[in-house]
């Protein structure tokens, strides 16, 4: 019974001196793996966003193309560069625990810290728990103006640029799922529906919500239309899946909304409705990436309206 008591009295100690290491870490930085102070001051731009297989690409077709500036003002304070507002915007930096910060709305984890580079995670956070998933899957590199003007002599534009492993491997991709029109792969530069008539009207729908968890990727992985068909053959709104081939023509793969045992009938009568009104009232340009084209998935919402009769 004593030996029990001890044993639970020894964990007790432990874990109260983790607690305590854990908050001093959180109020004395110089504890903690990475001090920002070594490199307060120095202003640092995205040079490259690599997934662990050191590709810009993962095999669903995700890629973020580097675009972050970032300058450290304190040890809890980081500018950030707002693209809207053109200026470098303040953000509380906030340390939560093994090498992990939050600022601007995202989550980090330091990797590797120099005054020439950065190397950082981005890590996909819900609640408490970090998602093991492709969005914590990304290693951003940052490399110090300075040191990309002065040592390495070029511009972060050419640095950013894609790999040639990256149009290998995107190559190969188009390769495999261009020969069955059940395969796709996300599209950087997404599918476009391009009037040729007055009486149809499309829109790329913007999904993004932040209160949903579904950030501005979402829209590219998950790209979603709505087309609406003036002087169709009756009423209808249907929402469609389909994959869009490399040549532009157009696959329904499922109908949402209907019974089970209409989705068959259903899938064919939107089939007909996308080779006749579809393919025929505008030109459909597949989605490509790095220039190449292939077969990419999108949610199409179609509505045809009848003429009214007087």
């Amino acid at each position: 019974m004593n030996m029990i008591k001890n044993l639970c009295f020894l964990f007790y100690i432990i874990l109260l001196c983790s607690s305590c290491d854990f908050a001093s870490k959180k109020t004395n930085p110089k504890l903690r793996d990475y001090t920002w102070e070594s490199v307060k001051g120095i202003r640092y731009q995205e040079v490259k966003r690599r997934f662990k297989n050191g590709l810009s690409f993962n095999q669903d077709g995700f890629m973020q193309k580097p675009s972050w500036i970032i300058e450290v003002a304190k040890e809890d304070t980081m500018m950030a560069w707002s693209p809207q507002k053109k200026i470098m915007q303040k953000f509380y930096l906030q340390y939560d625990h093994g090498n992990m910060y939050n600022f601007a709305e995202e989550w980090f984890k330091v990797k590797e810290m120099s005054k020439d580079s950065l190397i950082l995670q981005r890590v996909q956070v819900n609640g408490k728990n970090v998602l093991a998933d492709f969005r914590s899957d990304v290693n951003m590199t940052f490399y110090a103006q300075s040191y990309i003007k002065n040592k390495l002599k070029t511009t972060a534009e050419k640095l950013q640029r894609p790999t040639q492993a990256d149009t290998a491997f995107i190559t190969k991709r188009a390769n495999v799922v261009n020969l069955n029109s059940d395969s796709a792969f996300a599209a950087t530069e997404p599918v476009q529906f391009i009037p040729k008539s007055k009486i149809v009207t499309v829109e790329k729908l913007i999904t993004a919500n932040k209160l949903e968890g579904r950030t501005t990727a979402y829209d590219y992985m998950f790209p979603q239309y709505k087309i609406v068909i003036d002087r169709a053959y009756k009423d209808f709104a249907y929402q469609i899946s389909a994959i869009i081939d490399f040549q532009g023509g157009i696959h329904v793969k499922d109908v949402f909304g209907v019974l089970p045992e209409n989705v068959e009938s259903k899938k064919k009568n939107m089939q007909a409705v996308a080779d006749i009104y579809i393919r025929n009232l505008f030109n459909v340009l597949p989605g490509t990436s790095l220039g190449i084209p292939h077969n990419s998935r999108i949610t199409l919402m179609v509505i045809g309206k009848s003429i009214k009769k007087p």
